[in-house]
């Protein structure tokens, strides 16, 4: 059940970059309908992430896992390089990873640790889902702090489409 800050996942690089799904996640998260976590791990795989890692850590600042490294050689997945994330997953006992390479994280092995995967838009659509009126609150704050290009609700969610949140898109389509 996905409704409360209680719900923990940890975010895969690949769901915080592009910026319009980091920025409907990270609202989503500040209306406490998730926590949200990562790794230094995590935002190592993208130069750019790093610019921006200050200001997630102060906007967020207990979503750093740490202390899981010694994890990372005991797990096997198909892309070895996925290992830490399911390593931060296991460390901070998440209830899900979020990400958008689904393939590289079994579900009958993720279920041996109790964990399982979602891509961003089926976690952001549940969320939507099981708290419309928090997202639809959440998802207009974003359009109204929204910069660069200044955007209005439906220009933000064509936006999503074009990044592979067409349910979500869809759900909160319905919602404004």
């Amino acid at each position: 059940m996905i409704h409360s800050s209680q719900f923990t996942c940890v975010l895969d690089t690949n769901v915080i970059f592009p910026i319009e799904i980091r920025d409907l996640l990270f609202w989503f998260a500040f209306y406490e309908l998730f926590t949200p976590k990562w790794s230094d791990h995590i935002f190592d795989e993208w130069e750019a992430v790093m610019r921006r890692k200050g200001r997630a850590n102060k906007a967020f600042p207990d979503a750093l896992v740490q202390n899981y490294d010694g994890l990372i050689a005991t797990l096997t997945l198909p892309d070895p390089k996925d290992c830490h994330v399911l390593a931060a997953a296991i460390k901070t006992n998440a209830n899900l990873i979020v990400t958008n390479n689904i393939k590289d994280f079994s579900k009958s092995y993720l279920a041996t640790f109790g964990l399982a995967a979602k891509t961003s838009d089926n976690f952001l659509a549940d969320i939507i889902d099981l708290n419309p009126q928090e997202a639809v609150q959440a998802f207009r704050e974003l359009v109204m702090n929204r910069r660069n290009p200044n955007l209005d609700e439906f220009q933000v969610l064509e936006a999503f489409k074009r990044n592979g949140l067409q349910h979500t898109a869809d759900a909160l389509r319905t919602l404004i």
